[in-house]
């Protein structure tokens, strides 16, 4: 993940948008970079085929990258590599990450997420990925986040040196409650996209994060 070295408390990683085309998309995270503090950008193929992903990825991947942030492809090694991408989240049987970590790692991020429960999150953090997320990228339908990546995430940031994300509702207002856990990231999708400025809320999202996330200790 991109690091902010003056900013020790909870950074947010963006989700990209489901996007018609990649006019569309570049002009949405375009305009929600540009209004404060992004760490990273997930891009999630959601139901594209490869060619047209890649054409997206390839367009947002260099925006992402001139905003500070680091550009995170979900799920396509391939696509990641070709694009030049800062890193790839991959969702799949713990050996399979463990064999993309020992591959891609340490030149790309590799982290993960879609995790259910206590067990699973430790045979993952035995694989050593970069970063887990508690939540399943594109469910963030509800206003608030949900009690089990809540959960999932204050048990984990207590005991657990690999950062952990948290994903948020569809409201900037679930904020609070979920850096409550002391995740070092926040999932930020629907939330600064569904409404008409996401600059504006990702500018509002980062006060609630001043205002609200505690403050990690050096070294966190």
């Amino acid at each position: 993940m991109n690091s902010e070295p003056n900013l020790k408390r909870c950074r947010i990683v963006l989700v990209a948008p489901n996007a018609a085309s990649v006019n569309e998309l570049v002009a949405k995270l375009g305009a929600a970079l540009s209004g404060g503090d992004v760490a990273s950008v997930l891009l999630p193929p959601y139901e594209m085929d490869e060619t047209t992903f890649q054409n997206l990825a390839e367009a947002a991947v260099p925006l992402i990258q001139e905003s500070g942030a680091a550009a995170i492809i979900v799920g396509n090694t391939q696509i990641a590599g070709r694009v030049k991408a800062d890193g790839l989240h991959f969702e799949g049987p713990v050996a399979e990450l463990a064999d993309t970590i020992t591959r891609l790692s340490p030149k790309m991020i590799v982290g993960t997420g879609n995790i259910k429960n206590r067990h699973t999150a430790l045979e993952i953090g035995e694989a050593a990925p970069d970063y887990v997320l508690f939540g399943k990228i594109g469910a963030d339908n509800k206003p608030e986040a949900h009690p089990r990546n809540i959960d999932l995430a204050d048990w984990w940031a207590s005991m657990v040196e690999i950062p952990c994300i948290i994903q948020a509702g569809n409201t900037l207002e679930s904020i609070p409650d979920a850096v409550a856990t002391r995740a070092e990231f926040i999932a930020l999708g629907a939330a600064i996209f569904d409404g008409a400025d996401p600059a504006a809320a990702i500018k509002e999202a980062n006060r609630l994060l001043d205002e609200h996330a505690p403050a990690f200790e050096d070294g966190n």
